[in-house]
């Protein structure tokens, strides 16, 4: 996948490293940006193209960010700026003075370049001074992409926006791992998951405004799939898992899960993606150096598979080798390497 310009961990540090990181930012980001930190300023960024949406994955000093009615005068690209944080916690208002809303960790907050807005991001005095910075992840897309219209999306402006239930944190946990594995995407597959994004984002933002039914059916669609993916991962541990349990957490009939995921899952099923997935997540387990000593049943019994033979059976299937074997080769492989 193409990357943008980044900072790696040799930048300096000071002004040259603010005006460079306000920059880089400044791509999507059309505000001014200031903070108590010149001189003293340090800052890591990854920034991604994921087709229509622009992902960057960021930690720096306190900062704050305003955007004005003059700016927006002058020129606007009518693009969503949405942030989750994963360190510290953000003041934000649509306008300077105006009371503040507290954002915290694992929360969103949304600000559109058509509408000002005053943000101020702090680190955590709960945390070390050497790691009192501020992490999380920024995404940008054209409004234009989402079923909301842009006078709707105000009412949710610098809004503390949960993303620890419901469609929020499903969105939150989408964003967070696509900036874990965003390095070794293809560029096609970038674009793809740049569109479930969008999807989510939408679903997510029409059920805060309570219009859940304005969103096109195949987005609402896409947005189901991923969320019965998301929830597939969550509860590998458990036996118990499979299509039934699946449709009745998503309030679905058994049936129109099973049409719906084949459909918008290239021909998998349910049952054989908690299978994949399952087998996957032991493998890795069974190659790392560091859970050698953990027996290979409790790997098979931490993804629950319970039975012994049925495990081996299914693992050989998936990867050409019984468990035991093909721990034994992955390990000497790893201290080869």
């Amino acid at each position: 996948m193409e990357r943008m310009d980044g900072f790696e961990d040799e930048e300096p540090s000071g002004p040259e490293c603010f005006e460079r990181w306000r920059e880089a930012m400044g791509q999507h980001r059309a505000a001014e940006m200031s903070s108590d930190h010149v001189d003293t300023f340090t800052a890591r960024m990854r920034q991604f193209d994921l087709g229509p949406v622009a992902l960057t994955q960021t930690s720096f000093p306190s900062i704050r960010v305003r955007r004005t009615e003059r700016m927006i005068k002058r020129e606007d690209a009518e693009l969503l700026h949405l942030t989750v944080l994963t360190q510290g916690y953000a003041l934000a208002a649509t306008s300077a003075g105006e009371r503040a809303e507290l954002v915290g960790v694992g929360d969103f907050f949304l600000a559109h370049s058509s509408y000002p807005y005053d943000t101020r991001t702090l680190g955590s005095p709960d945390t070390p001074p050497d790691r009192r910075g501020v992490e999380g992840l920024a995404i940008d897309l054209p409004s234009a992409l989402l079923p909301v219209p842009a006078h709707r999306l105000r009412e949710l402006m610098v809004r503390k926006l949960s993303g620890r239930s419901g469609t929020g944190a499903l969105l939150q946990e989408f964003v967070v791992g696509l900036g874990r594995q965003a390095d070794g995407l293809q560029p096609a597959e970038a674009a793809r998951l740049g569109g479930v994004m969008v999807d989510l984002i939408g679903a997510w933002l029409l059920r805060e405004l309570d219009a859940e039914d304005a969103q096109p059916q195949e987005a609402r669609h896409r947005a189901l799939v991923e969320s019965v993916r998301a929830f597939v991962r969550r509860n590998l541990h458990d036996p118990r898992l499979a299509p039934p349990v699946v449709a009745a957490a998503h309030h679905i009939s058994l049936s129109y899960l099973h049409r719906l995921f084949t459909e918008y899952a290239q021909g998998e099923t349910v049952a054989a993606f908690i299978r994949r997935q399952r087998l996957e997540r032991a493998g890795r387990d069974l190659a790392d150096p560091a859970l050698r000593a953990v027996p290979i049943h409790a790997v098979a019994a931490r993804y629950g598979m319970i039975g012994a033979s049925e495990f081996t059976r299914a693992f050989k299937a998936a990867h050409g080798l019984p468990p035991r074997e093909y721990r034994q080769r992955a390990l000497a492989e790893a201290a080869v390497g």
